[in-house]
């Protein structure tokens, strides 16, 4: 009597291939182009070479980071300055990681996860964690790949063709960071009272340090972190997370 074939497994962990990262990373590829590619520019038209420009991307892969900390850097802010800001606006990084931590697969090394956390985004951990298995080190690195190739290639393109772009795309393209931010705020804003708040706080406090004598001042980057700090502080206070939404 023939032996009946046992089924193939369409789920768990070998589900999750190298190849499925790729293909699950490409539309955040596609988004990071525009974006990296305004950062290539706006680092050219300040005087800075190219090669800054891919450096920096390809070593922080942080798009608000990148423009905050690229600015003090223009404007010649400390170097206290720019490291203290650029942790209060990537210091959620380490929340992702902490949660995606629960989500990985136990065998993940821990040389593979220092390796790989180089890479999360707020897209990627939001497409890592929609995953019903559990994330291996094959499926995180396709992954992350084609995210850092579009951050990458979108900053190089900036760059090189800011020089061939006649001044008003270079204007529109400038005002591409506002609308992403914009994009980001506004749909969690119109469903939360708390969050639209929030906003409002630190958009007030940011009125202030704007008008205010003595307190206009201050650098920007300082700024920056006091607002942040401010508008989050009331946040934990005012709208704690009970245990069961944890």
């Amino acid at each position: 009597m023939r032996r009946r074939k046992e089924p193939i497994k369409t789920s768990g962990p070998l589900c999750l291939t190298f190849t499925k990262g790729l293909r699950d990373g490409l539309p955040i590829c596609l988004g990071y182009l525009s974006v990296s590619f305004t950062f290539g520019m706006m680092v050219v038209q300040h005087d800075l070479p190219a090669w800054i420009a891919m450096l920096i991307s390809m070593t922080n892969l942080t798009s608000a980071g990148q423009f905050a900390g690229t600015d003090l850097i223009i404007q010649g802010a400390m170097y206290v300055e720019v490291a203290v800001t650029t942790f209060v606006i990537n210091i959620r990084y380490m929340l992702m990681s902490l949660s995606l931590s629960q989500k990985v697969e136990a065998k993940m090394s821990t040389f593979q996860r220092l390796i790989l956390s180089f890479g999360i985004t707020d897209e990627v951990f939001a497409v890592a964690m929609q995953q019903k298995e559990a994330v291996n080190s094959r499926y995180f690195a396709g992954l992350i790949v084609t995210p850092y190739c579009g951050w990458a290639l979108g900053t190089l393109l900036g760059a090189t063709a800011t020089s061939f772009l006649p001044l008003s795309v270079r204007t529109a393209l400038g005002i591409a960071i506002y609308g992403m931010f914009l994009a980001i705020l506004i749909p969690p804003a119109r469903k939360s009272k708390a969050i639209l708040l929030v906003i409002a706080i630190a958009a007030i406090i940011r009125c202030g340090f704007a008008w205010i004598p003595v307190l206009n001042q201050l650098s920007s980057g300082w700024v920056i972190i006091i607002c942040a700090v401010i508008a989050a502080a009331f946040a934990a206070w005012r709208f704690p997370l009970r245990e069961e939404e944890t």
